[in-house]
Order: structure tokens, then C-alpha cells, then sequence
């Protein structure tokens, strides 16, 4: 169905400053909810930008992750729409694992401090920024973790980790 009409983007429901997660349950914008959704939805964008300067098509499948550990996040862990969600697996972090590995056999990395960006291609230095919002979107899923006792999210927290170790040896070859 094609949305065409201003009031199916625009609800007005978030002037008042309150927004809902995905199962309808309303909380203030400033909810640590808010905040976590809103790091993983920036950091899946700037992977999104970083990808038309790299062409790594493995970025698109670490957006679809993050799509599902917003949708994972977005919902009550005891709910029945949370249980029908595409969960992250361990299999998912040991691609990730995987994936780092390859970069390492082509591309062996000193022990040394590298600059951010600087030392890198262009290219890198995009994905270096990507890395730092990684970092960033995993302390705030932790800090929504520890305040709601999402024990549930440990595997997307994995995931989240891995994630900023994986970009930070890609930058090596990209």
C-alpha cells in the first residue's frame, strides 16, 4: 500500500513529546528506549552512506542485524510480538569473528596506535566514524540493558562489539 498521505507519516503523537515502541506502549522521548533506538538508527545510517564509498556488501547485512536488534529492543521481552522477531544468534557474532579473521590473514595490523581516519583512505575514514558510533550505540544499549534488565539483549550486545572490532580492521582495506 502506498503511503500518500501527510497524517500516515506525520502523526503529531510526538509534539507533546511522548513517542511508543513497537508494541503501542507509550513512554517520554527522553526514555533511555528512545535514546538506544535512536544511536542504532544513526549508526545503521552512517553505515548506509559509508557503504557508497566502499562497496562492502556485507555492510548491508550488518544493517539488517541492526534492524532486527532495533526491532528486538523496540519490544517487551515477554510479549507475543517479540517472540515471532528475528532474534540475533551466536552464529551472527561468529560471522562476524569470521569476517575480521579474513581482513587479518590478507591483512596483518602492528601493534601501534593507528589514527582515526587520517592514516586511512577516505573510504576508511568513513568507516572509522562508523566504528566510533558502534562503540557509542553499544554503551547506550548497555546503559538501556542495565536500566531495564533487558537480559535478553546480551547476544545483541555481542553483536554490537564485534561489530566495532570488525569496522575497525576494515578500514585496513577498504
Amino acid at each position: 500500500m502506498p503511503v500518500n498521505k501527510l497524517e500516515l507519516v506525520t502523526t503529531k503523537y510526538g509534539d507533546s513529546g511522548l513517542s511508543k515502541n513497537f508494541e503501542n506502549k507509550t513512554f517520554k522521548k527522553s526514555h533511555v528506549l528512545f535514546e538506544t533506538l535512536g544511536a542504532m538508527d544513526e549508526l545503521s545510517s552512517y553505515l548506509g552512506l559509508t557503504y557508497h564509498y566502499c562497496k562492502v556488501e556485507f555492510i548491508k547485512e550488518i544493517q539488517m542485524n541492526l534492524q532486527n536488534i532495533n526491532s528486538l529492543i523496540a519490544s517487551e521481552f515477554d510479549s507475543d510480538l517479540y517472540n515471532i522477531l528475528v532474534q540475533i544468534k551466536e552464529e551472527d557474532v561468529l560471522v562476524l569473528e569470521k569476517k575480521i579473521q579474513e581482513i587479518l590473514d590478507v591483512r596483518p595490523l602492528e601493534a601501534r596506535f593507528y589514527l582515526p581516519g587520517s592514516e586511512k583512505t577516505k573510504a576508511g575514514a568513513y568507516v572509522d566514524v562508523a566504528r566510533t558510533m558502534a562503540r557509542k550505540t553499544e554503551r547506550r544499549l548497555n546503559a538501556f540493558v542495565d536500566s531495564e534488565e533487558r537480559k535478553d539483549l546480551e547476544l545483541s550486545k555481542k553483536y554490537l562489539n564485534r561489530l566495532s572490532d570488525y569496522l575497525f580492521v576494515l578500514t585496513f582495506i577498504v
